[in-house]
């Protein structure tokens, strides 16, 4: 939740920094005043400003509840409690009273210590120590060293001068000690705001590992050679997706009877998620590289099928009755008013189709996979990798978004005339 309303303040923030800083800038003409055409994609451009700025906020919220290095300390969230802490318990035997102190010294839990050595005391309660590591907490049983224990019916029954029963809870100001059921004193050290290393590492841990498996490689393969089978089985899928899922998509938007056909088949298929289909394609066709561009397949197939016939049932009909009109035939209908009115729905689909394959892949290579982005994720989660994981997600957006914006290229390239009428 704070990390959201940061993000907000962050996004409010910058709205209207960029917003004050353009209207100073501003010409004084009429052209600021013109509206927006709401439903022309066209009409829309992404501001570059808000990019640059939404990019760098993820990281800057990243590093500051990792404790980057990137950043400088004062830009940190409150991290966990570092040193060593210490609190008094009274403890009650029959009629007995005494108090001792406990000396906790939290340690990074990549530096593991021993705990401290302290002076027990005069009393019949001796000074306990204990060594916890960051982000953890620990039962320690004050009584093991001291003339009364739990089986002579000693219980603590003060912290720090308050009193307590079993479940109480005590800020001792550097963390918390609770009571159990039993008596025993849980130690849990100030966690603050950071996370820890195994829920998500640093900005700086994950650039580090890209560099390790670059040059080190991850069971038998490189980074490259991982990435490459990815992308080679989601081409493959989507070409041959493409390939079917288009003429079905025009023989659907041009014959009553293929649509009447294949409609309930495609409209039923649509909404199954390919992931669903992961058992079934196992039996059939085996975990190997034929199943896995088999999946692939179905994920682009339905949708570029229904991109391409809602490309041409989107065809405005009075430019079908011009062509004809004009004496044109049905082939010459077909190329020059169909197949360009119908092109810019079909990119659409295909960049949608891109996604949703490249969603798939990853799942589809969790299965008895040898290479892939998804193999290497699968199997760093198992191991607790955590900059493994992160860092295969960020390759694999990185890779997905240059191929769409590679796919938006070539739509401007070949369909000039998107939203234009």
């Amino acid at each position: 939740m704070i990390l959201f309303l940061i993000y907000v303040l962050i996004f409010v923030a910058a709205f209207f920094a960029v917003k004050t800083v353009a209207s100073r800038n501003s010409n004084s003409d009429y052209g600021p005043l013109k509206t927006v055409t709401f439903g022309d994609e066209s009409a829309v451009k992404p501001s570059r400003s808000a990019s640059v700025i939404s990019i760098l906020s993820i990281f800057l919220l990243w590093a500051m509840f990792t404790g980057s290095v990137l950043l400088p300390n004062f830009l940190h969230v409150p991290g966990p409690f570092e040193g060593v802490g210490t609190f008094e318990y009274t403890t009650q035997a029959g009629s007995k009273l005494d108090t001792a102190t406990v000396t906790v010294l939290v340690h990074p839990i990549s530096s593991p210590e021993e705990a401290p050595p302290v002076d027990v005391g005069d009393g019949w309660a001796k000074n306990d120590s204990v060594a916890i590591g960051m982000w953890r907490s620990d039962l320690l049983r004050v009584d093991r060293n001291d003339e009364f224990g739990r089986s002579d019916g000693a219980e603590i029954i003060e912290i720090n001068g308050f009193k307590v029963e079993p479940g109480d809870t005590i800020d001792v100001g550097w963390g918390t000690v609770t009571i159990s059921d039993k008596g025993t004193p849980n130690i849990q050290p100030a966690k603050g705001w950071q996370m820890e290393s195994i829920w998500l590492p640093a900005p700086e841990a994950v650039v580090k590992r890209v560099g390790e498996i670059a040059n080190e490689g991850f069971r038998g393969s490189t980074l490259w050679e991982h990435l490459g089978y990815s992308l080679f089985r989601v081409i493959i899928g989507f070409f041959f997706g493409a390939l079917v899922g288009i003429p079905l998509g025009y023989a659907m938007g041009l014959s009553n009877w293929f649509r009447g056909w294949f409609d309930p088949i495609v409209e039923f298929m649509r909404p199954v998620p390919p992931l669903a289909l992961i058992p079934l394609v196992i039996i059939w066709a085996g975990i190997g590289e034929t199943g896995k561009i088999i999946l692939l397949f179905l994920a682009a197939l339905w949708i570029m099928a229904i991109a391409a016939r809602s490309g041409v049932s989107g065809v405005n009909i009075s430019k079908v009755h011009a062509a004809y009109s004009l004496g044109a035939s049905k082939s010459q209908i077909m190329r020059y008013v169909i197949v360009p009115n119908s092109l810019p729905e079909i990119f659409t689909g295909a960049r949608v189709a891109m996604g949703v394959c490249w969603g798939t892949v990853v799942a589809a290579e969790l299965v008895a996979a040898e290479q892939g982005a998804g193999m290497m994720i699968m199997v760093a989660s198992k191991f607790q990798n955590t900059d493994i994981v992160i860092m295969g997600i960020i390759l694999i957006g990185i890779i997905g978004f240059g191929i769409d914006m590679l796919m938006r290229w070539a739509e401007r390239i070949l369909v000039p005339w998107k939203g234009k009428g």
